[in-house]
């Protein structure tokens, strides 16, 4: 984790202070305006230009919360994007939640850390032993979220102290791992406001085994106890060893739900317990954010 703890030094000096108003109960609309592609540096040593698709709320005249959301494995696009990876072919669940965020009153950003890295069509399942340090979800993916918060502090409408972290799967692994407290300076102050955590890998590369992993800043883990990539008795190990350590961490288990299960599709959402998962997940993140990203 030296990496992290060096190239983070330069997050010191982000900052920005604003206020507005987030529309709580707002459905996300069909006919979102296309997403823009931005390029902005990783905070990695190699200072890699990453890929984001920014999503924008309505314009208003006060500054807007934002929302940096972190890939799976599988990474950003579509499965059938057919080596055309654009803000068209991400995702059907990078577009649901970019568009949830955005009719709330929040910028959201995907960030594509696998394509400017040589990998955009992600890894399969299985394949974790195999894959690329360059892609680490512990020492490298991380540096991208804070690359990410950094570009986001530089747009003029965005209220840089209202900024939240969001991953699945790998990178609710990257996100959890940002969001831990072994970063420099106050961080509680001048790094993420809050995280999002969906069905993350709760192992870390065993980074946190000796003093344990605690948040700077709330989290809240959301996970189902048919998940068949990941372990939810691993995340139940680790959230309950952080809150023993003082860590703001809260943990939704959802009974049979699957991995993926908020994938909007229909084969996900035609599991009655990945729906009812989706549902509540749904209602949750929106009011996390809602209370962790309000005005101080």
């Amino acid at each position: 984790m030296r990496l992290i703890a060096l190239s983070l030094a330069a997050v010191l000096s982000l900052g920005g202070i604003g206020g507005s108003a987030v529309i709580a109960h707002a459905a996300p609309k069909e006919a979102a305006p296309d997403a823009e592609r931005v390029t902005f540096r990783s905070m990695d040593d190699s200072k890699t230009e990453l890929v984001g698709y920014l999503f924008k709320p309505a314009p208003s005249a006060a500054k807007a919360p934002a929302v940096v959301l972190m890939h799976g494995r599988a990474g950003a696009y579509s499965s059938l994007a057919d080596r055309v990876y654009t803000g068209d072919t991400l995702t059907l669940r990078h577009k649901y939640w970019a568009r949830y965020w955005a009719a709330r009153g929040y910028f959201a950003l995907v960030v594509d850390g696998f394509g400017p890295r040589g990998y955009p069509g992600g890894f399969k399942a299985g394949t974790y032993n195999d894959r690329p340090d360059s892609i680490n979800e512990v020492t490298i993916r991380p540096l991208d979220a804070y690359g990410a918060l950094r570009y986001l502090r530089s747009l003029p409408g965005v209220d840089g102290d209202r900024i939240g972290l969001m991953g699945w799967s790998n990178g609710a692994s990257a996100t959890l791992a940002a969001m831990a407290d072994d970063k420099p300076g106050d961080m509680g102050k001048i790094g993420f406001r809050a995280g999002l955590a969906f069905y993350p890998g709760c192992g870390l590369k065993k980074r946190f085994e000796a003093k344990g992993w605690k948040p700077y800043a709330p989290v809240l883990l959301l996970i189902g106890t048919d998940d068949e990539e990941v372990s939810p008795k691993s995340c139940a190990s680790l959230v309950k060893r952080s809150k023993g350590l003082g860590g703001k961490v809260e943990m939704i288990t959802y009974d049979g739900a699957a991995h993926s299960f908020d994938d909007p599709g229909k084969k996900k959402q035609s599991v009655p317990a990945n729906a009812a998962a989706t549902e509540d997940a749904r209602k949750r993140a929106a009011e996390f954010f809602a209370a962790q990203l309000a005005p101080r």
